[in-house]
């Protein structure tokens, strides 16, 4: 079996940059990944969502944060894609992992875990059960298409704004404010190709000559209005859970992993970082998980080697 100082799960951007930073402090890392791809859930579900709140970039593509993060990985990372850890067993002083891997210490960094989309709430026809979407992966293939955006977060904005370089949208949601940045907004608003449908609620969908119908009820009255769109993009946001953690052991509050101040769990010598996360007054931003990945790193580099004088700040590495 093969040995690590470090195994972390999940390779989503604060994994990666987990795997860097441990590297810069000369820890010997694996990261495990159970999607082929790595970049996690903005590189599978959002690579064109543009993310502003990444410290350094004014705005970056969520593909281009997964390919400048992976850029930085030492070539001495080994990297495991689709390898879901199964089981984690503690004995003598390391962890075996699937029974196949050796870790002195371990990190989480699998987000929200396990996800799936939100379903769209009404019976799809089968013949046009293709025009449904839950992400967007490449805009250009809505050129010059009417499309439906449904929901009212960040997701449902950030498409709405990318896809009316493309299409015509009609942004829905089922109230008048929307949750997303209210940059986002504005620019959602004054925008011509965008046309914004508040407060509705799918109400029927059916088959028109190969594209969809859609009945829309406004919410508190008994009017509805039908439109026609080639294509639809469900953005209600995705269920997602890490209770497949406690079998690991360890301690969830919320359902999110209840760390220390070190970072560390409920179980000795493994830490947690990102949005697997919970504790009172924590945002759910990539710069914080950045952040709580180096505190991690400090950490394990405390518990690996005790008696070693740390360096803590890049320059003087």
């Amino acid at each position: 079996m093969k040995e690590y100082d470090l195994a972390t799960v999940g390779a989503g951007p604060v994994g990666l940059f987990s795997a860097y930073f441990a590297h810069l402090h000369g820890l010997k890392v694996a990261l495990l990944e159970s999607l082929p791809e790595l970049g996690g859930q903005p590189a599978a579900l959002y690579p064109n969502k543009v993310i502003q709140d990444i410290p350094v970039f004014r705005d970056i593509k969520s593909f281009e944060l997964t390919e400048k993060l992976c850029s930085n990985l030492s070539d001495d990372t080994d990297i495991y894609r689709n390898y879901k850890v199964e089981n984690i067993i503690f004995d003598n002083s390391h962890f075996i992992i699937n029974d196949d891997l050796i870790s002195k210490t371990i990190l989480i960094t699998t987000g929200n875990g396990a996800f799936k989309p939100k379903a769209f709430p009404l019976a799809v026809p089968d013949n046009i059960e293709s025009k449904i979407s839950y992400f967007v992966k490449n805009p250009q293939d809505y050129q010059d298409k009417q499309v439906a955006v449904l929901g009212g977060g960040d997701s449902a904005l950030d498409w709405a704004l990318e896809l009316s370089q493309y299409a015509k949208v009609s942004l829905i949601h089922r109230r008048n404010q929307f949750r997303g940045l209210e940059s986002n907004v504005e620019k959602v608003k004054k925008n011509p190709k965008v046309s914004v449908l508040t407060p509705y609620l799918p109400a029927d969908l059916t088959e028109n000559s190969g594209r969809c119908e859609l009945s829309l009820k406004k919410v508190g009255t008994d009017e509805t209005n039908s439109f026609i769109f080639d294509n639809l993009i469900v953005a209600y946001g995705f269920r997602a859970n890490n209770r497949f953690i406690k079998k690991w052991g360890i301690e969830l509050e919320n359902d999110l992993i209840k760390v220390d101040r070190k970072m560390e769990t409920s179980v000795k010598g493994i830490f947690a970082a990102g949005d697997s996360v919970g504790y009172e007054g924590r945002v759910p931003i990539i710069g914080i998980g950045f952040g709580e990945a180096q505190i991690a790193i400090t950490s394990i580099m405390q518990t690996i080697f005790p008696d070693k004088q740390l360096t803590i700040h890049s320059t003087s590495i």
